[in-house]
């Protein structure tokens, strides 16, 4: 089981210049893909009198987002492994390819790149509201916790089967798996947008909550995303990860 592979690390590690660089990595890749999704949204809506959730919302947030995250990850892949997202972290943790130590410096790196992310659109833009992620008018917590579950499930999936699995190939991992998993980000937001955002990822979610200061249900883009990350990892670990052709992911 991969849950038997559980590494807590050591805290001196992520000191380690190799470490930083890492960190750094995913700064710098949540910040660009914050900052391209995020700002498509501030971008429509000042435009435009339609708001995001609108068709052509829909079709603008899916683009710019499966545009900014094939990005984020192929500049991430070989510093990092190019995560750009705390639950694809959260993942890769309980299959045993990254420590906790480790994931830990991750996870700040990433909310604190979302959070310069939106500071910068905010300035940019000349105070403009970064819009917190919301439910829909009629959806219930518990629908958006399911499609967070489900969305980031087919996320992580994406990763496992396109970055993480062993028996990928070189290729997949620079070209194949950016493409993927930026698609996959892309259909999801078509299919569960207009319901609750589609997060998919805490980071993309924290940073406009802490700049905008809006903390409605804020906890449900945090555990859907984990706990679907949780299953993912563990189904494709389980079923698809032959003990005898296991490789520890590559930390940079």
């Amino acid at each position: 089981m991969p849950i038997s592979r559980i590494a807590v690390g050591n805290p001196i590690e992520v000191g380690q210049p190799e470490a930083l660089k890492a960190g750094l990595a995913e700064f710098i890749s949540v910040l660009i893909f914050v900052f391209a999704g995020e700002g498509s949204g501030m971008a429509f809506n000042y435009v435009t009198s339609d708001g995001s959730t609108t068709p052509a919302g829909l079709i603008q947030a899916s683009l710019a987002h499966a545009f900014g995250l094939f990005v984020a990850v192929s500049i991430g892949a070989n510093i990092s492994g190019g995560h750009v997202n705390p639950a694809v972290t959260f993942g890769a943790f309980i299959g045993g390819h990254i420590t906790l130590s480790r994931s830990v410096l991750y996870w700040v790196a990433q909310l604190l790149g979302s959070v310069v992310a939106c500071l910068l659109l905010k300035l940019a833009t000349g105070g403009l509201t970064t819009s917190a992620f919301s439910l829909s008018s009629g959806v219930s917590v518990w629908n958006a916790l399911v499609f967070e579950i489900v969305m980031t499930f087919g996320l992580v999936y994406t990763v496992y089967a396109t970055a993480v699995d062993p028996k990928k190939g070189n290729i997949n991992i620079g070209i194949v798996a950016p493409i993927a998993i930026g698609f996959i980000v892309g259909a999801n937001i078509l299919a569960g947008g207009a319901f609750d955002g589609a997060s998919m990822n805490p980071a993309v979610s924290f940073g406009p909550a802490v700049v905008s200061w809006t903390w409605d249900n804020h906890w449900v883009y945090w555990l859907g995303p984990f706990v679907g990350a949780a299953i993912a990892a563990v189904v494709y670990e389980t079923f698809f990860i032959s003990q005898d052709t296991y490789d520890q992911l590559p930390s940079a």
